[in-house]
């Protein structure tokens, strides 16, 4: 299937991109659903079933495998009404003359399907010609799912454990495994095991007589390793990971897992040197497991994309990616949470990302995975806590419990960011006695906590006007920190025309490139660690500091020398780079003489 953009919109929180497919998809745009959250999922396919009058018979809890059977009847409903949208804008292009150019407008300058189309056109062809040549020619954007491999509970019916199926990914990834759509899941968080094995469970996964697979693996990494180690561990499984896609560790949303100080453009050119090898290799061990299963084997190769994102703000960043690294799409996130006609933002989030500056957006520690966060200053899930904690009411309802990994002392799971959990901690530590000082210290590391399951998904529930009585409508969110350039509400058409370089949205001065905007946070993320690490400091720690100085030096140095060799890119800022580049590595060394 031939891609018709060359960027795609990531996956947002819980509910930011829940539903974008239904705007996007119909213009050729790839874009990720997150699954997490069933219960979500349930209450917006009633809206949609009333909104497009079609059936809905709603999935209780008391149905048996109910978290699956919401998954796939939801993303079942996103496709019928995708495909529906599809053909109306086809048979739209076909007829009116004014769209069908608003729609090859949006595509980028180097499109192959553009070209193609303006050579067709020359031929003034029917009507029923020009159908046929946009039903040929035009694809969706793929309805992609995303399953956080760590968001795995264990579940319980009647007070006994359910079976390792009915933990929370592997229902969901049977939700998406039973539904139509012929996309991909991202998996995300690093490799669960047990959730990859479960894999070659469903048939989609694997490729039919002519070499095509339904439902496609991408993987989210950090650096090639990670690539290498996970595509092995499914390729012995007879499963083919069809994309990697790799993130920024620091200059991304969402949560974050930094690198050992290693460096987006290095860990880049990494995966270009060595694609080739990573095919072949994999290629030959999947080969071996599918003949090990008596199962149809492709005649060539089977093509693997490489995606990057994180951070990215400029048409000429997209590009370098795109034409250097030979990227095959790039991942536009936070800003788009600036459009309304793509994403689910309520207008008091809105006005504050609109407003945000570079300290507005940090890494934070409210996330009950002990994951670092990325997190917006002042969101209301933030200013709702720290309320009920100053009242005596800390912590949150657990109502969905999608984050209670946390073993209690009963055996079962609880959150850290619950009122019951963060009430019993608050009663340990003043049993403790300890001083006021570090009363106060560790009552905040407890208290911090926030209800990401509700938060993250609050933004859609208020768009798409629902009832929030039972999960609040306090929001949370959690963008990069690029969001601090992008200042004011979008069209998808404004959007797009930045990215191709059409138009330029960013009213900002001052914006560093992505490479060092990275290099900045991660020199942040030593100073960081260097200070905590001296409050209690052992060979490992120190070990370890001197390793990611040592991984951000190596990265400087290939920043410089690649920047310094390029001859028609980054041509007006070249010099700006090259300075800041200089700077930051006396920065870093006068950080390893700490």
């Amino acid at each position: 299937m031939t891609k018709m953009h060359s960027f795609h919109i990531p996956v947002m929180g819980i509910g930011f991109t829940i539903d974008t497919p239904l705007k996007v998809s119909q213009f050729g745009i790839d874009s990720v659903i997150s699954i997490v959250d069933d219960i979500l999922l349930e209450k917006l396919r009633k809206i949609y079933c009333k909104k497009y009058e079609l059936p809905f018979t709603e999935i209780t809890n008391n149905i048996d495998d109910s978290r699956a059977k919401r998954i796939t009847a939801y993303l079942n409903l996103i496709n019928t009404i995708a495909a529906s949208k599809f053909e109306q804008l086809k048979s739209l292009l076909t007829h009116k003359e004014r769209d069908r150019k608003e729609y090859f407008d949006m595509l980028p300058d180097r499109s192959g399907i553009l070209q193609e189309f303006k050579s067709f056109m020359e031929k003034s062809p029917a009507t029923e010609k020009l159908y046929k040549w946009l039903d040929h020619n035009l694809s969706m954007g793929s309805i992609d799912v995303n399953i956080m491999t760590k968001i795995d509970k264990e579940n319980y019916f009647n007070g006994q454990k359910l079976p390792v199926e009915y933990n929370d990914a592997h229902a969901a990834l049977r939700g998406y495994a039973n539904s139509d759509l012929n996309s991909s899941v991202v998996f995300s968080a690093g490799m669960n095991p047990k959730l990859y094995s479960y894999i070659k469970e469903f048939e989609d996964f694997y490729p039919n007589e002519k070499g095509i697979i339904k439902k496609k693996i991408t993987l989210k990494v950090s650096d090639y390793r990670s690539a290498l180690i996970q595509g092995k561990f499914l390729a012995k499984k007879g499963l083919w990971v069809s994309e990697y896609r790799i993130e920024s560790g620091l200059n991304c949303g969402g949560h974050a897992f930094p690198t050992d100080g290693q460096l987006l453009g290095s860990i880049l050119a990494e995966f270009k040197d060595k694609r080739n090898e990573l095919v072949e290799t994999l290629h030959e061990i999947y080969v071996g497991a599918l003949s090990g299963k008596d199962r149809p084997i492709p005649a060539a190769t089977l093509p693997v994309r490489i995606s990057a994102q994180g951070g990215v703000g400029t048409p000429e960043e997209h590009q370098f990616l795109i034409d250097h690294y030979q990227i095959d799409s790039v991942g536009w996130g936070s800003p788009f949470l600036l459009v309304p006609e793509t994403t689910n933002v309520d207008h008091l989030t809105l006005s504050k990302l609109i407003k945000a500056k570079e300290d507005d957006l940090y890494l934070s520690n409210i996330s009950p995975l002990g994951i670092a966060f990325n997190n917006l200053k002042d969101n209301a899930k933030d200013i709702e806590k720290l309320k009920l904690a100053e009242q005596g009411k800390p912590g949150s309802p657990c109502v969905k419990k999608f984050l209670a990994l946390q073993k209690g002392d009963d055996g079962q799971t609880i959150c850290t960011a619950s009122r019951k959990y963060q009430n019993a901690k608050i009663k340990e530590l003043k049993k403790e006695g300890v001083p006021p000082q570090e009363y106060q210290r560790r009552f905040k590391e407890i208290v911090e906590k926030a209800c990401l399951c509700t938060g993250l998904g609050a933004s859609a529930m208020l768009v798409n006007v629902m009832d929030t009585r039972v999960e609040g409508s306090a929001v949370s969110i959690c963008p990069g920190p690029n969001m601090a350039y992008f200042t004011k509400i979008m069209s998808l058409k404004q959007m797009i025309g930045h990215i191709y370089g059409r138009a330029n949205v960013i009213e900002v001065s001052g914006r560093p490139n992505m490479f060092v905007k990275e290099l900045n946070i991660y020199i942040n993320f030593l100073k960081d660690k260097i200070e905590k690490s001296q409050l209690s400091f052992n060979q490992k720690q120190k070990k370890d500091l001197l390793d990611l100085a040592e991984n951000l030096n190596n990265g400087i140095s290939y920043l410089i020398n690649l920047f310094s060799t390029l001859t028609d890119k980054f041509n007006d800022t070249k010099s700006d780079v090259l300075k800041d580049l200089e700077d930051d590595k006396k920065n870093l060394e006068i950080l390893g003489n700490v």
